[in-house]
């Protein structure tokens, strides 16, 4: 086992892109789930002055939100811990207003230590947070960083609810003619374990890595409660890809 951290860096984030498949395809997906957002602008924040606000994308990886929200207006905070991602995205940024910072996410108030409009936490990272403890600290730095009027969203995988059994543990990600990724989950009280079974081939052989790392069996229920009592008025739905999506708004 080793941390989110070390597993994406030395394992999954250097395929993540393949992993993927239609790059175009995912980009487009993620277009459209910032446009579904209920996104602010500037003037409509406390102490907006115009149509662009500042926005921050916790775990951005290689930028599937990053560029939406730019070309929406913001001027993007990016930050991930996995490099390899990273400059991904600052290949594909051009000239949009995209700073990239690598770095923990907890720790995203060292890059943007003023308050900002918006704060996305997608595609799953809420999981990858060591603790519930860890999750609960995110989320009240969040808080203290958007005005009223501010929104945070969140799309992650219940793994709480629902207990895959049996065979439903084993998953093809994705496979062709010289890779295959497949992942086996092992549920423990307050963890699933990841475990990424990577076959390559080389010179005509399979060549087999191995890594595993935790996530958080992540309570939809619990983070809209802590969301709340930190002053949000919050939605709860799924998103076409089947995770869970959180919508706030600061309240005050």
């Amino acid at each position: 086992m080793t941390t989110s951290a070390a597993h994406y860096k030395t394992h999954l984030g250097p395929v993540y892109s393949w992993m993927l498949g239609d790059l175009d395809a995912a980009f487009a997906r993620g277009a459209r789930e910032i446009d579904d957002l209920p996104l602010p602008t500037g003037a409509q924040i406390s102490g907006g002055t115009g149509p662009r606000g500042v926005a921050v994308d916790l775990g951005a990886g290689l930028g599937l939100h990053a560029l939406g929200l730019a070309r929406r207006g913001f001027e993007v905070v990016a930050i991930d811990n996995c490099q390899a991602l990273l400059d991904e995205l600052k290949s594909r940024g051009g000239s949009l207003p995209i700073t990239i910072h690598h770095g923990d996410l907890l720790e995203f108030r060292r890059f943007v230590p003023g308050q900002v409009q918006v704060i996305v936490c997608m595609g799953d990272t809420l999981t990858h947070l060591p603790a519930l403890s860890a999750v609960d600290s995110l989320l009240t730095a969040v808080a203290g960083a958007l005005p009223r009027g501010g929104v945070f969203v969140a799309t992650f995988r219940d793994y709480a609810t629902v207990e895959l059994e049996g065979d439903q543990r084993f998953i093809l990600v994705r496979a062709d003619e010289s890779r295959i990724l497949t992942c086996f989950l092992e549920y423990q009280s307050h963890q699933v374990m990841v475990h990424d079974l990577l076959h390559e081939k080389e010179h005509g052989s399979w060549r087999q890595a191995v890594s595993s790392y935790p996530k958080l069996r992540l309570a939809p229920a619990w983070v809209m409660v802590k969301l709340s009592a930190l002053g949000f008025s919050v939605k709860r739905d799924i998103t076409a890809g089947g995770m869970v999506r959180i919508v706030a708004t600061k309240n005050s």
